[in-house]
């Protein structure tokens, strides 16, 4: 069995089924570009679209093809973050509402996706997120879960014999969150497709060149074209050239997936009820789903970016990795072969939070990154608070995921 090196959910979606949108040509005027056609793009391009505001989201590529393809597919009522160590680091009352923000963003996704009618596969799935069986990972990861009770988030703590009963696995316990699995490719075509329905204009395979702010509004400019508009939003995944300055607040890496072939019967008696997506308390952390056809993704192995001239043989010896690594988690998987690896390439910030809204030194420009491990109801969370601030209505506590935080 060979293993194809595309991510799963791009796969699944075969070419002739896949929208296609015209290239940027010419000169426009508008009321806000949006550079990035992701998840969080797309998100972007239908809540400001659907408020009325005559919108153009430009994608370098094709949408959606990016990182939203790679990604694991869940909707998490929390970051993937520590609480205790962001509560420590700005302060109780800030930690508690970015995680509550976060949770309200996890419900009022799927509400929409569902008013929408996007056909994503979207399902409730919680996540457990457990330690290691030694004494010093259960501690940490139990000190984690009680300054979370403690603020009043609504989290609860599985003891080691119910993560067995739960997940067939040992362990030292686990924080169990409430959320919702998707196919996180397909939920982007369905938001893309509604924002155009609302009058969005999308534009794939039009990277932008240039950006360049003035006094009263900003040109955006592209191979074959230029957009005049009163501000920019940048909803990808990487800094652009024109701006390198926020490179120091973001770390690239690159992270790796495999979908397994499907699970012999013997084997899906091994593993338990299969119903709770999984998080290692680890650092850098692997993520596992049950997925259709009775499959298996697992992530993770993170590493910084290797040179491009290399990726072809580091995705390869990664995919060994994983597989070994899931084996060690599951004995029972042992043997079985990878039928899709992939990597993409996510960025982490300074204390591991999002950046959503403005920065002090670009003026026009609205942010949404740093999107990272924080699971796809990051998108839906960066398009309504930036769409409340491009209102001038931003709501109390929209300012904590700023570039302020940190400046």
């Amino acid at each position: 069995m060979s293993t194809r090196h595309v991510p799963y959910w791009l796969d699944r979606v075969t070419k002739t089924r896949r929208p296609a949108f015209p290239r940027l040509r010419g000169a426009f005027d508008t009321s806000v570009v949006i550079v990035g056609g992701g998840l969080t793009g797309c998100a972007c391009a239908w809540s400001f679209a659907a408020a009325g505001v005559k919108v153009i989201l430009l994608e370098a590529e094709a949408i959606g093809s990016g990182a939203t393809a790679g990604a694991l597919g869940l909707v998490r009522e929390d970051f993937d973050a520590s609480f205790q160590e962001t509560a420590s680091a700005h302060g109780l009352r800030a930690a508690r509402s970015l995680w509550q923000s976060m949770r309200r963003a996890s419900l009022d996704f799927p509400a929409a996706l569902r008013r929408l009618a996007v056909k994503c596969d979207l399902a409730p799935e919680d996540l457990l997120t457990f330690a290691r069986r030694d004494p010093q990972s259960s501690r940490l990861l139990q000190r984690e879960y009680q300054s979370r009770r403690d603020a009043g988030l609504d989290h609860s703590w599985l003891k080691p014999a119910a993560v067995t009963r739960e997940a067939a696995i040992e362990s030292g316990g686990a924080i169990r969150t409430r959320g919702f699995s998707l196919d996180p490719y397909r939920a982007c075509l369905g938001l893309a497709s509604a924002a155009a329905s609302r009058g969005a204009a999308i534009h794939e395979r039009s990277e932008v060149r240039r950006i360049r702010a003035g006094r009263k509004q900003v040109e955006i400019t592209t191979a074959a074209g230029s957009i005049r508009a009163e501000a920019v939003l940048i909803a990808t995944a990487a800094p652009m050239p024109d701006l390198q300055a926020l490179r120091r607040h973001l770390k690239g890496l690159d992270s790796y997936a495999v979908v397994t072939e499907s699970l012999p019967a013997a084997v899906r008696r091994e593993v338990g009820r299969r119903a709770n997506a999984l998080r290692d308390a680890e650092t850098p952390p692997h993520f596992l789903r049950w997925i259709k056809e009775d499959r298996v993704l697992f992530s993770g192995a993170d590493q910084p970016p290797p040179p491009e001239r290399a990726r072809e043989k580091v995705l390869i010896q990664r995919t060994g990795q994983l597989m070994y690594e899931l084996s060690v988690l599951y004995p029972a998987i042992s043997g079985l072969q990878p039928e899709w690896a992939w990597d993409f390439t996510h960025y982490e910030t300074v204390d591991r939070l999002p950046f959503v809204g403005l920065h002090r030194n670009f003026p026009r420009h609205l942010f949404a990154m740093g999107a990272s491990r924080h699971g796809a109801g990051f998108a839906w969370l960066a398009a309504r608070i930036l769409l409340r601030q491009y209102q001038g209505e931003a709501a109390k506590g929209d300012d904590l995921f700023g570039f302020s935080r940190v400046l």
